[in-house]
């Protein structure tokens, strides 16, 4: 093992420019999750359901760092780190999540005063966008990243507005983090938000399918759904990258990328079958997401594998993916022995282990199941992505959580030798792989504080910080006394504050580590309430970036308004136009229903007209010469008259000639006139079939 001092002879010194800091993501530090506008994410849920950690917790309230930032910043300003990479939170931004839906202005404040707190503590923020924690109403309204078509919209949307509001002073971005987890432990096995898989113990289908979203009907499908959800994840990441690029770094004149997590993998032994188990694990793990990003296409032996479970893309889109990622952002943990076999095909259906042929483990084993320390591997995968993209890498995260330390008073856990070789070799390692001619411009140790590390809950601990989780103190442990020390040996011009070892002592809560009063914020800007010397600090170097900012995201804004009132007006004319036409509609139908009963009272008319057309009518009627000639109604008449002794009366012309009766009386109905009831006896208002007068 390389001493110390002997590690910044392996190489020259890193350049001023090489970034060194700690790493944190929102979810696992901020808590407040009800507090500042926000809105849930897949993880509030999801954490606290019962088995979902090991320790049922959930992110409530973390390491309450929404509230302690000032604190944090102070710590870090302690450390003398020169960077800080920290995640933001999607639903604190946009607590509903899309692109018609409005943004916070408390979340916008809160992480513009974070980030301008950093400035003034000479911390350069590295910023990563999406950690994992999806607004929860973008799940529930169509699925989150099952749909393609609506989450790339709304990621780009989200993205955007960061830009806007943070770009003037962040020139690191990365889209997303670690991918791999978000489709494969969230969507094949499981374990993470949301929860998604086909073991329907773990994964139960939803108790009324009909109130959810068609993709979200079942449990899951480990088989389809984590390489639809990773389809989208590369796709949202583009358009985010794309946006950037065409408009904000020209003037913003940041970078941009991704962030991948992977280990490494080695062969077993020297097995030719064997020798291709590391390759396939790798392109299951990191080519997955490097080769479409860096080399334009998914790997060969996934496409042989899934077939048509593979989505494809679209000459569009894989234009938009190849190249989108200024360097090569990488998480890595530890390095796994890798034998052909078995049947987990998110594994490139190898088996891992950790324990060689001769029956030793590759080193120091940790907390956590799935890690162990094994420096010589970092080179080696650091050796293989340079090689391989041939990008600069950005080592975002690399950390070890020892083994038991939750179990230990913070007295006892400060002294972390486990995780203090660990970063001895790692750290060495890193300097042997630029020796080897890798570019490499950061690493990042995970973490800053012991935090809610997902489903492990707090048991497992990755901090250089030690947490105590009932009161919030900071306790400094020796790994970050040690990391400080290899930062200052080992970067040109790096140095350490004045106040010596960082890790002699606690941080209270509510004080800086210079035990001042905690720095206030007055419309966006630190303000020093202390002593005489009472001021405002504004940020020179970053004025008129901030003033450009503004200049676009106003004109922005002003063009946006602009265009909704203009399809507000065309809107209103065109509603208008519509109801004009219906009310027209309306007279139409009015007209047809009028129409419609005419003909039928013609159709009526007609046939009642057809069934008299043999008729002859003629009001000149011949005298009766005999009672033959009578209808039937007349010779009753007849019979009737001259049984009252007046025959001459009886006449049928006496009776139905026209001019024996007035207009208003003489009518026909049925045949027979009102008078002829009148001497028949019956009553004028009798309606007599015609058959009588037939």
């Amino acid at each position: 093992m390389a001493t110390d001092a002997s590690l910044s002879k392996l190489v020259k010194k890193l350049p001023k420019d090489f970034l060194a800091g700690f790493a944190t993501a929102a979810f696992q530090i901020e808590g407040s999750t009800d507090k500042g506008g926000r809105g849930p994410s897949i993880w509030d849920g999801f954490s606290r359901i019962p088995g979902k950690t090991l320790d049922g917790g959930n992110g409530d309230v973390a390491t309450d760092s929404y509230r302690l930032w000032r604190e944090d910043i102070a710590l870090l300003k302690k450390y003398g780190v020169r960077a800080y990479r920290f995640s933001l939170s999607w639903s604190r931004i946009i607590p509903l999540g899309g692109r018609n839906d409005p943004v916070n202005p408390e979340g916008i404040k809160f992480y513009s005063d974070f980030i301008d707190g950093l400035l003034e503590a000479k911390i350069t923020p590295f910023v990563t966008l999406y950690h994992w924690d999806l607004p929860q109403a973008l799940h529930d309204r169509y699925g989150g990243w099952l749909n393609k078509e609506e989450i790339t919209k709304d990621f780009a949307n989200y993205a955007k507005v960061c830009f806007q509001h943070f770009g003037d002073r962040v020139k690191h971005w990365l889209t997303l983090n670690e991918p791999w987890c978000v489709a494969v432990l969230g969507y094949g096995r499981g374990v993470f938000a949301p929860g998604r898989s086909s073991d329907r113990v773990r994964s139960p289908d939803p108790v009324n399918p009909e109130a959810v979203h068609p993709l979200l009907r079942t449990g899951g499908n480990s088989k389809t759904e984590p390489y639809i959800v990773a389809h989208s994840l590369l796709i949202s990441h583009a358009h985010a990258v794309k946006i950037y690029r065409e408009e904000f770094k020209p003037f913003q004149k940041g970078q941009i990328g991704i962030t991948l997590n992977g280990d490494y993998y080695m062969p077993y032994d020297d097995d030719p079958a064997n020798a291709t188990a590391g390759q396939r694990a790798l392109d299951f793990h990191i080519g997955w997401y490097a080769d479409p990003v860096y080399l334009g296409h998914y790997p060969e032996y996934m496409k042989e594998v899934l077939g048509d479970r593979l989505p494809t893309f679209t000459p569009e889109e894989i234009a938009l993916v190849h190249g989108s990622s200024d360097f090569y952002g990488m998480n890595t943990y530890t390095t796994c022995l890798a034998k052909n076999g078995g049947d987990d095909e998110f594994q490139g259906n190898t088996i891992y282990t950790f324990t060689r042929p001769d029956g030793t483990d590759l080193g120091c084993q940790a907390q956590c199941g799935w890690l162990q320390a094994y420096a010589p591997g970092f080179r080696d995968l650091l050796n293989y992505l340079y090689k391989r993209y041939k990008l600069p890498i950005y080592v975002t995260e690399n950390g070890f959580a020892c083994k038991g330390e939750n179990d230990l008073t913070a007295e006892e856990a400060v002294n972390d030798v486990d995780r203090i070789n660990y970063f001895k070799g790692n750290t060495k390692a890193l300097l042997d792989a630029i020796s080897d001619g890798v570019d490499i411009r950061s690493y990042f140790p995970w973490s800053f504080l012991d935090n809610f590390e997902w489903a492990d809950g707090y048991g497992t601990r990755f901090g250089v910080t030690y947490v105590n989780y009932k009161t919030q103190e900071r306790t400094p442990k020796k790994s970050a006394a040690f990391l400080m020390k290899f930062f200052k040996d080992n970067i040109d011009g790096y140095a350490l504050p004045e106040d010596g070892d960082s890790s002699a002592s606690a941080i209270p809560v509510g004080q800086t580590s210079s035990g001042r009063p905690t720095k206030s914020l007055v419309n966006g800007h630190l303000q020093y309430a202390s002593n005489s010397s009472d001021r405002t600090t504004v940020h020179a170097p970053f004025e008129k970036s901030r003033l450009q900012n503004e200049v676009l995201r106003r004109a922005e804004d002003i063009a946006r308004r602009e265009e909704v009132v203009a399809q507000r007006e065309e809107d209103f004319a065109t509603r208008e136009l519509m109801v004009a036409l219906k009310e027209l509609v309306r007279r139409e139908q009015a007209v047809a229903r009028r129409e419609e009963r005419l003909a039928a009272r013609e159709k009526e008319l007609l046939q009642r007209e057809s069934s008299v057309a043999g008729i002859t009518v003629s009001f000149d009627l011949p005298l009766v010469e005999t009672e033959a000639d009578l209808n039937p109604v007349d010779r009753l008449i007849s019979s009737k008259k001259a049984a009252n002794g007046n025959p001459s009366s009886a006449t049928p012309e006496s009776v139905s000639s026209p001019s024996s009766r007035s207009d208003d009386t003489a009518f026909f109905e049925n045949g027979v006139t009102t008078q002829q009831k009148l001497v028949l006896g019956f009553p004028d208002n009798l309606h007599l079939p015609s058959s009588i007068a037939a």
